[in-house]
């Protein structure tokens, strides 16, 4: 259960970040709240899983999930560039994260 509320809380994160660019692209004032709405609830997630989960594995695999995430939202929605090694890096973020679920 503890992995699915911090797979949940990653998602969160991601959506959190897309109100940002929203409100950052468009200046109304409504995505502020739902900002503050979607990190409260990715936090609160993020502590449930905590319970279970080492701190450091949780909130790499979080920060995992959502550096991920972010990256493939904005190439494929926001049109930012794709470039080798953006996804090579945000790659090794993901594989790092990933391994640590394996040795956790």
């Amino acid at each position: 259960m503890s992995w699915l509320a911090l797979i949940t809380a990653g998602i969160l994160e991601i959506f959190g970040v897309i109100a940002m660019k929203k409100f950052v692209l468009s200046g109304k004032k409504k995505f502020i709240l739902l900002i503050a709405v979607l990190f409260m609830i990715s936090f609160s997630f993020l502590g449930i899983a905590m319970e279970e989960i080492s701190i450091g594995t949780a909130y790499a695999i979080w920060t995992g999930i959502g550096a991920g995430g972010g990256v493939a939202v904005g190439i494929l929605f926001f049109k930012e560039s794709g470039n080798f090694k953006k996804i090579f890096f945000i790659t090794l973020i993901l594989a790092s994260s990933i391994g640590l679920k394996i040795i956790s």
